[in-house]
């Protein structure tokens, strides 16, 4: 069994619009505190009293300045209160001022600072067991965690304060940690937890009769309505927020409620409505001093007036709010304004400046990225963000014909996160000083063609872009062209693009959509799954459809550039993909005489160019520095586990997979090795004997899950070692990363391992995990594979390679033998090489 990747779909309006939310972070003493007053005490006495006093007049000092946004202010009234403090031992200030400094980090998008304060002060709470403050406090870490985008992190967080406010009978703590549970879930698009979340938040609130929280969750419960095209309700849970806001005379709930209905409508696209509520929300930010609240409403103003094509308009709110972001130092809110602010110079034909601005955008946001530190999660996670101006800022390039630096701006837009974790990893194996780090720089052209060269193939590029235009009638943000970039060993550089538009006017498809109707036309089941009897006529539609499929894909990823790539098959042809293109069956594709792609090309995919060249050094360093180690490690239907693929689910049998015990034994034959099969092959046993081989073959089940909640998607099952633990057996993609391997080839002959969750920095799960772990070449599987027929392709695959050190010739002449045998590419096409041929 295989479960279904979680499909990360680009659809909706552009990323342009700011839509508030709260999370609960409230600022007070955390700790047990009283302002002191002077008091008649002996000299020494009273100067540590007067040391106490002072500093609880700076940490007061700085809760003004915080409370109207000053942050940095505050900061620095914070910081000399914890010197005092520390001074004068007070336990109790000091955690009070390291828990200020923490909150103040947080609106200044310095996570790493806040996580560090305040795990600080959750040590001081608990040496003093205060169950109170230590609740509050990992509140806040959860909160720092889902800034960064670790949401395994940030849930086990907040369900641990949720514990202790349940233990304590904190009912204002129970219910902040539900809410702030409830907007993770609505980040991870589990709209039906985060509704349950915020209901339950909501029953607290008007239990212990707390007005403000009672609107505050249910906005909350609006935006998740929104969220899910719900728009009816969505308004009537945004009005009812609007009315508490009032009643209490909250003026910024007012203000946060009356946007909130301004986004509504303006998904609805009525931008009239849109615009009043805005401009309110607008009044009321002014009127009350909210510098950010005001920034949030110029840019919501400048958005609207965007998608009416009063571009003028909107780059006067862009800039008006752009002011107040610098002014306020919210870098993230400029880097995201920026990049709105490009766009619409781009709109109104300012190509120069909106080529400025973008770069600019780019700049702002990664210098937010690089202060997250080494985590990996977390840099991802900023990088999303930056995707979007690199994507606008390569057709602000296009337009101005400048195709070449738009390669370069695509090929830096992509895997950045990655590039940083594998130089590091092979500066870790190399044991590199730090004046000698390989650089972590965005490749420039001559280095992009310098690759091609050294490769000895054709590198094939692909980018997504996205533009608002007509869909029935309705203007709308969607995938609109896809940009190609050839560039053969010689080194000559070819762009050409492919329109998207048709296929949602005239299909209302997506370019998604059709990349899965190709793999369900396929009927792609997993390992061992039941073959069910389907009538002749069903096949019959099933078999056109996927020839329809796999010509339209041919038709725009390969058309446009077909005189451009090599006419011997025997040479290689390395594709790049971005987004939805890495889950193409790029073998099976076919031509208008239908032809097979891999009949014609010998293929290969790697995540980035600058990564290719990166799996080059590791093969090279695995050769220097290995060349005594030569065996191989083959595993095959080991004793099946139990998974628990979500929290709470019924624990799953993996069936049984006698076929590929049949592979692994043939496979063990031609390496010379024995194959470890049934109850031999442990995961800790398997894990321990990974780092000494030099080829890996595992034959079993993949999932594509984040089984243990590690944060990183993606599993092998192995045999349980019978520890009782939450699924016992499965290799994860996590405990992959953390792995210092040797192997020149992992072959992961199980289904969709090649799959993960789509970023823009990649497939994150297996694949990435291997090769970071310092594989250079691996062969992964992009649907569910049935056993015969995988097993007779893996063994042809191996044969091939004792006569070839050419991986991409020997997978080529294994699919297209397996294709003689099997006529439906469902047997043979499922199989790709990323990274290193040779």
């Amino acid at each position: 069994m295989c479960p279904r990747m979680r499909r990360q779909r680009l659809k909706g309006r552009r990323q342009r619009s700011f839509l508030w939310f709260l999370l609960f972070l409230p600022l007070l003493p955390i700790f047990p505190f009283s302002f002191s007053f002077p008091l008649f005490l002996p000299a020494a006495a009273q100067t540590m009293q007067d040391r106490k006093v002072e500093g609880d007049r700076l940490l007061q000092v700085g809760m003004q300045q915080y409370q109207i946004r000053q942050f940095e202010a505050a900061l620095s009234s914070w910081q000399q209160a914890l010197q005092i403090y520390r001074d004068i031992k007070d336990r109790y200030g000091e955690g009070n001022a390291l828990s200020n400094l923490g909150l103040a980090y947080y609106f200044l998008d310095d996570y790493d600072k806040m996580v560090a304060y305040h795990q600080q002060a959750l040590v001081i709470s608990r040496e003093t067991k205060d169950r109170h403050s230590e609740g509050t406090l990992l509140n806040y870490l959860g909160s720092a965690y889902q800034s960064l985008g670790d949401y395994s992190k940030a849930i086990e967080y907040y369900e641990q304060s949720l514990a202790i406010a349940q233990e304590i009978k904190d009912r204002q703590g129970e219910g902040d940690a539900l809410s702030n549970l409830g907007l993770v879930y609505k980040n991870l698009a589990n709209y039906g937890k985060a509704i349950e979340y915020y209901k339950q938040s909501l029953a607290i609130a008007q239990e212990i009769k707390n007005r403000k929280r009672q609107g505050d969750n249910l906005g909350k419960l609006g935006s998740v309505y929104g969220a899910l095209g719900d728009a009816a309700r969505a308004i009537k849970y945004h009005e009812q927020s609007l009315a508490i806001a009032r009643a209490i005379k909250d003026r910024q709930g007012e203000g946060i409620a009356l946007s909130n209905l301004g986004n509504v409508y303006y998904e609805l696209s009525n931008y009239r409505i849109a615009i009043e509520y805005h401009q309110q929300s607008l009044a009321i930010t002014r009127e009350i001093k909210d510098r950010w609240g005001e920034k949030v409403a110029l840019a919501n103003l400048g958005s609207i007036h965007d998608a009416l094509g009063r571009y003028s308009k909107a780059i006067e709110y862009y800039q008006q709010s752009l002011i107040i972001a610098r002014e306020i130092k919210d870098r993230q809110s400029e880097g995201n304004i920026l990049n709105n602010l490009g766009l619409a110079l781009f709109n109104s034909g300012n190509l120069a400046l909106a080529e400025k601005v973008l770069f600019d955008s780019i700049l702002v946001l990664e210098a937010i990225r690089q202060r997250v530190g080494s985590n990996d999660t977390n840099k991802v996670s900023i990088f999303e963000l930056q995707a979007v101006a690199y994507r606008t800022l390569q057709q602000v390039l296009i337009a101005q014909k400048k195709t070449n630096a738009a390669l370069e701006i695509a090929e830096e837009g992509r895997a950045r996160a990655f590039v940083e974790l594998l130089t590091q990893r092979l500066a870790d194996r190399n044991q590199l000083s730090a004046a000698n780090l390989p650089t972590t720089a965005p490749l420039a052209l001559q280095q992009i063609q310098q690759i091609a060269k050294v490769e000895n193939a054709t590198l094939v590029q692909y980018s997504i872009l996205f533009n608002e235009f007509k869909i029935q009638g309705k203007q709308e943000w969607r995938e609109s062209e896809i940009y190609i970039w050839v560039i053969p060993p010689t080194g000559e550089i070819t762009f050409r693009k492919a329109d998207l538009k048709s296929l949602w006017q005239q299909q209302n498809s997506s370019l998604v959509d059709v990349v899965v109707q190709s793999r369900m036309a396929m009927g792609a089941r997993g390992r061992a799954d039941v073959e069910v009897t389907l009538s002749p006529e069903f096949l019959k539609q099933q078999q056109e459809q996927q020839t329809r499929n796999l010509k339209q894909l041919h038709g725009l990823l390969i058309q446009p550039i077909a005189d451009l790539l090599p006419r011997d098959p025997n040479q290689h042809v390395i594709f790049i993909p971005q987004y939805e293109l890495f889950l193409v069956p790029f073998p099976a594709l076919l031509d208008v005489n239908n032809k097979s792609l891999i009949e014609q090309h010998t293929i290969l995919t790697a995540p980035s160019i600058q990564v290719l060249e990166l799996t080059r050094q590791q093969r090279q360093a695995i050769q220097t520095s290995t060349a005594n180690i030569q065996n191989a490690l083959v595993v095959g239907n080991p004793v099946m586990p139990k998974v628990v693929t979500q929290v709470g689910k019924t624990p799953v049998q993996l069936s049984d997979l006698p076929g590929a015990k049949r592979e692994a034994l043939a496979i063990a034959g031609l390496l010379k090795t024995k194959a470890i099969t049934g109850a031999e092959a442990t995961e800790s046993a398997i894990a321990q004997q990974m780092p000494q081989a030099r080829i890996i073959h595992l034959a079993t089940h993949g999932l594509l899950d984040d089984t243990k909640g590690l944060g990183v998607p993606g599993a092998i099952a192995l045999a349980p070692v019978g520890n009782n633990q939450l699924n016992d057996g499965l290799l994860t993609s996590d405990e992959i990363l953390d792995m210092k391997l040797n192997a020149e080839l992992v072959v992961l002959s199980a289904c969709d391992t090649g799959r993960g969750e789509i970023t823009g920095d990649g497939v994150i799960g297996l694949s990435r995990s291997l090769i970071t772990a310092g594989v250079p070449s691996i062969v992964v599987s992009l649907w569910k594979v049935p056993d015969d027929s995988t097993a007779f392709l893996m063994t042809e695959f191996y044969k091939n390679l004792s006569t070839t050190n050419d991986k991409a010739q020997a997978l080529r002449q294994a699919m297209l033998a397996a294709k003689q045998k099997y006529s439906d590419p469902l047997h043979w096409a499922a199989f790709t090489l990323i990274g290193e041929a040779e």
